[in-house]
């Protein structure tokens, strides 16, 4: 299994990377088919943030569902234990699901590689593809002369209920997920609401000018 770690804004010393690699060394026990776990280190320079200065995100990539976590904390020796502490907890889901699903006879459903753009830190400048062609495609641009700066970026869409797409969303815990629902065929969205609540979105796509749906599947 590959470790790979970066920092944003921030060096990550040879001490930090071995220690992950300890650290993460028991993950193919729950994650068995793991291919890679990537770490990502983002640094907090501003003062008023400093219980929560140092970043740690942790993302499992495997032949199922993409499952992350982070955690925030003074160091980021204890934002990667408290990172891998969620971490760990999502494989454990991720395995009952599948053997809930063997015992039924279902279908794992297929991965989906989901992250929303995060403006606390900016990634090293790459060359971002000039338009959305193929899924992972991304591009950035700032808004008028504003520092405000969205980032776009093309995902594959996947049909799937909405029991799958709550599961889904809490595995990679963000507080939406984007979806085709399966028995309409509409672009949906999951989002969390207050306590165990969900609500669902769900897009007409037949107004006038939309792309017709079976383009976005």
């Amino acid at each position: 299994m590959e470790i790979a770690v970066v920092g944003r804004h921030t060096e990550v010393t040879d001490r930090f990377r071995r220690h992950v690699e300890d650290k993460l060394a028991k993950v193919t026990q729950l994650a068995p088919h793991a291919r890679r776990v990537d770490v990502e280190v983002t640094h907090e320079k501003n003062p008023k943030l400093a219980d929560v200065s140092e970043r740690v995100e942790l993302t499992v990539r495997s032949k199922g569902p993409v499952i992350r976590a982070e955690a925030a904390a003074d160091d980021r020796f204890g934002a990667l234990d408290l990172a891998l502490d969620k971490l760990n907890e999502r494989l454990r889901r991720s395995r009952d699901r599948r053997k809930d699903h063997r015992r039924r006879g279902e279908d794992i459903v297929p991965a989906v590689d989901v992250r929303p753009y995060d403006g606390s830190a900016e990634a090293q400048p790459e060359p971002e593809p000039a338009t959305l062609n193929e899924p992972g495609d991304a591009v950035e641009h700032q808004l008028g002369d504003s520092p405000v700066l969205i980032r776009q970026k093309l995902h594959r869409g996947e049909p799937m209920t909405t029991d799958e797409a709550v599961e889904r969303m809490e595995l990679v815990g963000h507080d939406f997920f984007l979806y085709i629902d399966k028995a309409s065929a509409r672009p949906a969205a999951v989002y969390r609401r207050r306590g165990w609540t969900y609500g669902v979105i769900e897009l007409d796509a037949t107004c006038s000018g939309a792309a017709p749906v079976s383009d976005l599947t």
